[in-house]
């Protein structure tokens, strides 16, 4: 009779023959694609913890059975664990000299993409000054920003967002995280830490869920129709769902906030700078504090307004009114 520990996974068969070595290392090879694979789980009821906050917060228990009950909606604390893994990799390194962040990324200051921002802003010269009139921010801040954040709108994210959101809500704390992590010597001063911490991510990510569900029914739209970020950034100003629902702006005047549309995906843009702050007598510093509202990079907030202060210049050569 042939015993599994007869087999080591190793290909070493010491009391079986040729056949009986083959099916077990099938099943070994079986065996580390399951481990790989991690604990993804597929299925309605997997879903459940998640779903009873759903309804309880007013959604259909019929449109979240439709959504939760798709084949694509895999759960995956792997989504969660990575992350939080950087943030554990913060807290556990030594002290030392925080790194500087690089002035602007120069990737974006690459004399074609400049070229085709430009060209972009001349083509959509008409719409850009009509939102200067309204909101006060120059045509060139808002291809700058386009241009950062999405390529000019190309690249508006392959994840789909409501499962990326789904799977960051349904980790509830460090016990669905802990064997995805990238340490496992912690203290329990830490373990502690980390267990708080993913709670609150995780009840941001739910938030963040909730308002892409609101934010798709608007729009009449199926939210696993919602391409994302990695993280659950969506359109083509990468707004998270919050901030969809609080700046979005119909920019096209057909009645929809739609940020995969570049109407109202720079409409939006330019109603967000404004409500933070943006006006036509900033100064440099100012210009800053305003865009690092928008990402919470400096290096990011110089990088927009390196590539605007670019695109002015450039119209400036060439004579553009």
């Amino acid at each position: 009779m042939f015993l599994w520990t007869d087999f080591d996974c190793s290909g070493r068969t010491p009391r079986m023959g040729r056949g009986l070595a083959a099916l077990a290392l099938f099943f070994c090879l079986l065996a580390a694609d399951v481990r790989a694979s991690g604990d993804q789980r597929s299925g309605y009821e997997v879903w459940t913890p998640l779903v009873e906050r759903l309804v309880a917060d007013g959604f259909a228990p019929g449109d979240l059975r439709q959504l939760f009950s798709d084949p694509t909606m895999v759960y995956d604390p792997q989504v969660m664990a990575r992350k939080m893994s950087p943030l554990l990799e913060a807290k556990l390194a030594p002290p030392e000299p925080k790194a500087v962040e690089p002035e602007v990324d120069a990737r974006y200051l690459n004399p074609i993409l400049l070229a085709g921002a430009y060209g972009y802003l001349r083509e959509n010269k008409a719409l850009l000054r009509r939102l200067r009139d309204r909101y006060g921010v120059p045509e060139e801040v808002l291809v700058a920003l386009l241009l950062v954040e999405t390529k000019l709108g190309l690249n508006t994210g392959t994840a789909k967002a409501a499962w990326a959101l789904a799977n960051m809500a349904r980790a509830r704390g460090l016990s669905d995280i802990e064997p995805y992590l990238s340490r496992s010597d912690l203290d329990p001063d830490i373990r502690a830490w980390l267990d708080e911490r993913t709670r609150q991510k995780s009840d941001w990510a739910y938030d963040e869920l909730e308002a892409l569900l609101r934010y798709a029914e608007a729009l009449g739209r199926d939210p696993l129709d919602i391409p994302g970020s990695a993280y659950g950034a969506i359109g083509q100003c990468q707004f998270m769902p919050t901030n969809a629902l609080a700046y979005g702006e119909d920019g096209d005047g057909d009645g929809r906030v739609d940020l995969f549309v570049k109407e109202d995906a720079l409409a939006s843009m330019a109603r967000f700078l404004k409500e933070h702050g943006w006006k036509d007598d900033l100064d440099e510093q100012g210009r800053f504090r305003v865009i690092y509202r928008y990402n919470h990079s400096a290096s990011y907030a110089r990088t927009v307004l390196a590539v605007a202060g670019s695109l002015t210049r450039i119209g400036r050569t060439f004579g553009a009114d």
